[in-house]
């Protein structure tokens, strides 16, 4: 099992990659959007914002902690977070092999997507 900290690292790797693609990529598949990953295993959820800037206003909160309903909400393990964000594991297989879970509208599961 990852840490907090690792899980951090993770999104923070992730908010790297976004933010490498061109501006004009950026503008055609992100609307902003607010974003919860969940992580069962360490009863944490990160809440962030989505925008053209990339991921912002990351914070973890205890699983059990009452909070708005995200826009787009993903559920993913400790240790398959890290490896996503470490390009270890791949994503279409991950979501697939229902080792992560994403509820959003098609729209943005599509966004989601291209941007992983």
């Amino acid at each position: 099992m990852s840490s907090i900290d690792a899980c951090l690292a993770g999104i923070e790797k992730v908010n790297q990659r976004i933010l490498a693609r061109p501006d004009e990529e950026r503008r055609k598949h992100i609307r902003e959007r607010s974003l919860s990953v969940e992580v069962p295993d360490l009863e944490t959820v990160f809440d962030m914002r989505l925008t053209l800037n990339g991921l912002v206003d990351v914070s973890p909160r205890p699983a059990d902690r009452p909070a708005p309903r995200a826009q787009v909400r993903i559920t993913v393990g400790s240790d398959d977070l890290v490896a996503l964000a470490e390009d270890r594991l791949d994503a279409a297989k991950a979501l697939f092999g229902r080792r992560v879970r994403i509820d959003a509208s098609v729209g943005d599961l599509l966004r989601v997507r291209r941007l992983l």
